[in-house]
């Protein structure tokens, strides 16, 4: 796992090491030594087509630390024998950051003073071949002023390789949301990486990210990103000695007439079962049996009483099929499931809502919610959650997670991560809240995925996840790992689907395909 720090995490640990004996003029050129050798060094250049020689770098400083990492830098191309031009927006700067701009100074590098200047960075003569981004570091917040926005444009504009260093100019360093930011081909990250790095947008404003560590130590307990070495250890290996029932049985709770098909109930089932479950059971209504079966091979369905009962076929093609709670059918089909995934396309009728109320009381495995699952627990006392029998996992989106905090959509991107752990810590439930990078946590821990592309964006989606989340978590024994880890398969197969037919086309059951690929 690689950890990732919170803005005030990271600048509590930068304080604490600062005090602990490292000067921060120290850190800042070890900050300024690892941008050099991730972007600067020949093995760097290489990679990116470029060389030192003939190599015009701008590097465009705002007023706090992350400036002095600028002039620190500039230092080190200098002494490297390779052009750079430093652009200072402000005539203002950190302590550190003053003496490394006054050692530029005495160096002769070339300083170009103010705003107006800057902007002008995509608009020279003679263009740069890169870029620097050191205008606003983490600890950014709010909306960029109009005139820094312009000057992010010119960055963005400039045609040159572009370098962002901590964090992109503009980005929120905890949620990774901005109005306006820089887009750079590669951020580097000093320290650790903060969630801003992952969470939101910020796959669509970095093409790819680095970290160098310069030695500072979390002062408080980091969050964590989840790495295909976690995976692989999760999932272990499986024994000769061994049948379907070490990994588990898993039941699946889901679909109407109305609300969901059969091909969805259909890919729960296939992405449980290429997820490594013993045994899945599709539970739905009795009417919608013989629509499901084409589509499955592996799994038993298990028919569940519903608003049509005996109905001929043509009130079965006009009627909206819904399950009806029987509490003995419930019992036997949990009497010997691990998990059960409730809510895909399952309407929100009185039937649905109260196999969701005896789930909560009654059933002692682990219970995944989703979809009209959601929807129906969020019109329940929260309670509930809190006085479950067994271990609840939550799976919404942002806004099934506003239903569910009755907060707003605005309010929640503020700050995600604090938001779903303190509901995990008030309810007791592990949430994982879906985005272009998931956040998993039971309220102590919390882990991220960066797995997951856009053509994810698709119907059936969620229902693949659960089908997923249904299987590892029958038989990886720590629930919020297997939940991450469950949320990693699921991006790490859906990306596989995307390099093959594109993001525009793939479908979720691309996705269920890909799974036995991204397990491998």
């Amino acid at each position: 796992m690689i950890d990732i720090l919170s803005v005030d995490n990271m600048r509590a640990s930068d304080a604490a090491t600062i005090a602990a004996g490292t000067p921060g003029r120290e850190l800042m050129m070890r900050a300024a030594r690892g941008v050099f050798d991730a972007c600067f060094s020949e093995d760097a250049l290489q990679k990116r087509g470029a060389s030192s020689g003939g190599q015009k770098v701008a590097i465009v400083c705002g007023s706090g630390n992350n400036a002095g990492d600028g002039y620190a830098l500039a230092l080190l191309l200098r002494e490297a024998g390779i052009d750079c031009s430093v652009f200072c927006v402000y005539d203002r700067f950190s302590e550190d950051g003053r003496y490394y701009f006054d050692k530029c100074v005495e160096q002769g590098i070339k300083i170009v003073d103010g705003l107006e200047e800057a902007k002008k960075v995509s608009k020279r003569t003679v263009p740069f071949d890169t870029v620097v981004d050191c205008l606003l570091g983490t600890g950014f917040r709010g909306d960029v002023r109009a005139e820094i926005a312009e000057a992010i444009d010119a960055i963005n504009a400039s045609g040159a390789y572009v370098i962002s260093v901590d964090i992109n100019s503009g980005l929120n360093g905890d949620t990774g949301m901005a109005k306006t930011c820089v887009q750079s081909d590669l951020t580097v990250s000093i320290g650790s990486f903060k969630p801003g790095h992952f969470l939101n947008m910020a796959k669509d404003v970095m093409k790819d990210k680095t970290n160098v560590d310069i030695g500072i130590t979390p002062a408080d307990t980091p969050y964590h990103l989840i790495e295909k070495s976690d995976v692989t250890a999760a999932l272990g290996t499986r024994e000769n000695f061994s049948n379907k029932g070490t990994y588990g049985y898993s039941a699946l709770i889901g679909g109407s007439t109305k609300y969901s098909g059969a091909i969805r109930l259909a890919y729960m089932a296939n992405a449980a079962m290429r997820s490594g479950a013993g045994v899945v059971k599709i539970a739905l209504p009795a009417s919608l049996v013989h629509d499901v079966i084409p589509h499955i091979l592996e799994s038993t369905i298990f028919p569940l009483s519903d608003t049509i009962g005996t109905a001929n076929a043509s009130e079965v093609m006009s009627t909206n099929a819904e399950v009806v709670y029987d509490q003995n059918e419930i019992d036997e089909l949990t009497s010997n499931v691990k998990t059960v995934a409730f809510g895909m396309g399952i309407g929100t009728g009185e039937g649905a809502e109260a196999i969701l109320k005896h789930l909560l009381t009654k059933y002692t495995g682990t219970l995944v919610i989703d979809a009209d699952g959601l929807t129906l627990l969020s019109k329940q006392p929260r309670e509930i959650l809190a006085n479950r029998k067994g271990i609840t996992v939550l799976t919404p989106h942002i806004k099934e997670f506003s239903r569910l905090t009755g907060l707003d959509i605005d309010r929640i991107l503020e700050d995600p991560i604090e938001i779903a752990r303190l509901y995990s810590q008030e309810t007791g439930a592990i949430v994982l809240l879906k985005g272009p990078s998931t956040m998993i946590t039971d309220g102590d821990r919390v882990f991220i995925t960066d797995r997951g592309c856009a053509g994810m964006a698709t119907a059936g989606s969620g229902d693949v996840l659960s089908g997923i989340l249904a299987a590892v978590t029958a038989y990886v024994e720590d629930k919020c790992l297997a939940t991450a880890v469950g949320a990693y398969i699921n991006g790490a197969a859906g990306k596989l689907a995307e390099e093959r037919f594109g993001s525009i086309s793939m479908t979720a059951g691309d996705t269920v395909a890909a799974i036995p690929d991204a397990i491998k």
